[in-house]
């Protein structure tokens, strides 16, 4: 299980890439390496232009790390950027298309917390209470475990994709998943109890490990509060006010609606399409569909302060004091971290078959999405994937070269 302690963020999208293949997870790779708050402005970066962005897009692709890659960047709420490289199906040759829709894994936990967010702005939860109050008998020891700590991963909580009965926990288990479990549905009842069964990493409060448990939690938690479950209150909350019309929270539909590159799992010569996937195995924790342009526009919209008031989106923006010993600078479903050119917000998701990686700057003029499949896992993937990603978030646009599609 990849919980994403102590990497650097570059190193994250490049871990994203290259070992999703080995262990898929539907938890985020990355772990933000972290600076005091203020320490870095936001600066030009390295001189660069559209075609170096769309050269670093087909590096990762013919590094093999990927069999297809899309990315997009957003300056001052303009569409600055966007590419794609490699193959939508690795059968036909298609290429893949910069507007695919693809699975976004953990990145889906942004938008559960915001709803989370919003419901303590409207004073029908408040952070510090715990989580027995609104949810009684779930989960175990509730009464001494916090909204605040299920969000920020303070919990203790067992994570329920760890356990083997998910099929996600070693190279064996994830091809069972694949040839033969992936139309399961599981509800969240289930996931849950996978988790309960063990015990808990450590007491509420006292340290920090990633746990997808924490994140079927909040979509419990935003069901029983609403009366409606975390997908409809994501999409009338969040997709419809944005018009983030090609994004879906899917409950056990199988199918990635309109054009989307497949996805794959590699062992040894044997490849297997897993692009029909029952997504209730990820639930609140990773099931969403999206596009590079919708999430950007869910990340201007929410750093840029539409999705929440100054001070829901203040508590979502400050890492606890657990994951800042941990070199990670987590939040309430966001992730804080400090590239060469400043420091961004996000959250990045693995799910089998596809990798995703959000940001945006922290003054809210800058975001930066990108989607791949994963294939292979090499250091050359690696350091591809590094490269894209601060190409995307540092390199400024040369506004009169104009925008290429390799692949």
């Amino acid at each position: 299980m990849l919980n994403g302690r102590g990497r650097t963020a570059l190193r994250a999208a490049a871990v994203a890439l290259a070992t999703a293949t080995v262990v898929a997870v539907v938890a985020p790779v990355a772990g933000a390496a972290d600076v005091p708050r203020g320490a870095v402005t936001v600066a030009a970066g390295v001189p660069t232009d559209r075609v170096a962005l769309d050269r670093a897009l087909h590096d990762v692709v013919e590094a093999g790390g990927a069999s297809a890659v899309l990315g997009r960047v957003v300056q001052d709420g303009r569409t600055v950027w966007q590419g794609a490289a490699g193959q939508s199906d690795l059968d036909t040759g298609a290429p893949v298309r910069a507007d695919g829709r693809f699975r976004i894994g953990s990145t889906t936990k942004t938008f559960v917390s915001t709803v989370v967010l919003q419901l303590v702005a409207e004073q029908k939860v408040k952070l510090d209470d715990p989580i027995e109050r609104h949810l009684p008998g779930t989960v175990p020891n509730g009464a001494n475990i916090t909204v605040r700590q299920i969000l920020n991963h303070t919990s203790g909580l067992y994570s329920f994709t760890s356990d083997p009965e998910l099929g996600l926990s070693s190279p064996e288990a994830l091809r069972a998943w694949a040839e033969s479990d992936r139309a399961t549905t599981y509800r969240p009842q289930d996931l849950l109890a996978m988790a309960f069964r063990h015990e808990p990493l450590f007491a509420p409060g006292t340290d920090w490990s990633y746990s997808n448990t924490n994140y079927i939690v909040a979509g419990q938690l935003v069901e029983k509060v609403t009366g409606r479950s975390w997908a409809k209150e994501v999409e009338r909350r969040i997709i419809q006010p944005l018009g983030l019309h090609n994004t879906s929270m899917p409950s056990t539909s199988m199918a990635i609606p309109g054009p989307h590159a497949k996805g794959y799992l590699k062992f040894g010569d044997t490849r297997i399409d897993v692009t029909r996937l029952n997504p209730s195995m990820a639930g609140s924790a990773g099931a969403g569909i999206s596009t590079t342009a919708d999430l950007t526009r869910f990340n201007a919209a929410l750093l840029g302060g539409r999705l929440l008031r100054p001070a829901e989106l203040a508590e979502m923006k400050t890492p606890s004091p657990q994951a800042l010993a941990h070199g990670v600078g987590y939040g309430l479903g966001l992730w804080r971290t400090v590239l060469p050119c400043g420091e961004f917000w996000g959250h990045d998701g693995a799910i089998p078959g596809y990798a995703t990686m959000l940001m945006g700057d922290v003054t809210g003029r800058r975001q930066i999405s990108y989607s791949g499949n994963p294939f292979n896992s090499s250091a050359e993937t690696g350091r591809t994937a590094e490269a894209l990603t601060a190409t995307m978030a540092c390199g400024p646009i040369a506004p009169s070269t104009p925008s290429t599609k390799l692949g």
